[in-house]
């Protein structure tokens, strides 16, 4: 998302085609993956805020205010998948959090930035899909 925000060229590559030579590379096969500075990074956060600096327009930096809008979804998700108690309250804090994301999008959105896609929505973005799907 952030490399069609940027209006950076990338190619998707199915995973099945690449195999090895992927594998070889980038060992524990995540995507999305990135080369900079001779080096192979996966993480999508440091993908994100190395494009933006590199390509500044359209800017995407979240405003400090905003930074932490949304922040906790995904590790109370990871807290409430990893729970073995159904009365910890795992899931109860994963729903809050969703609730209070779901409420400030309501009223400032509908991006973390009001009009403005962020790169707190490309970071959001994904690890919601997961939720999702899990």
């Amino acid at each position: 998302m952030t490399f069609t925000q940027e209006r950076v060229f990338y190619c998707e590559v199915k995973l099945c085609s690449v195999g090895y030579r992927f594998l070889k590379i980038n060992a524990e096969g995540k995507v999305p993956v990135i080369k900079l500075d001779e080096k192979w990074v996966s993480d999508s956060d440091i993908i994100t805020q190395f494009l933006e600096e590199k390509y500044p327009i359209p800017q995407l930096v979240t405003p400090p205010e905003k930074a932490t809008v949304g922040l906790k979804i995904f590790s109370t998700f990871i807290g409430f998948l990893k729970s073995k108690d159904p009365n910890d309250e795992t899931e109860q804090a994963l729903l809050s959090e969703l609730s209070t994301f779901n409420d400030y999008l309501n009223e400032n959105g509908p991006f973390v930035n009001r009009k403005d896609i962020s790169a707190a929505d490309l970071s959001l973005g994904p690890k919601l899909y997961h939720l999702e799907i899990a």
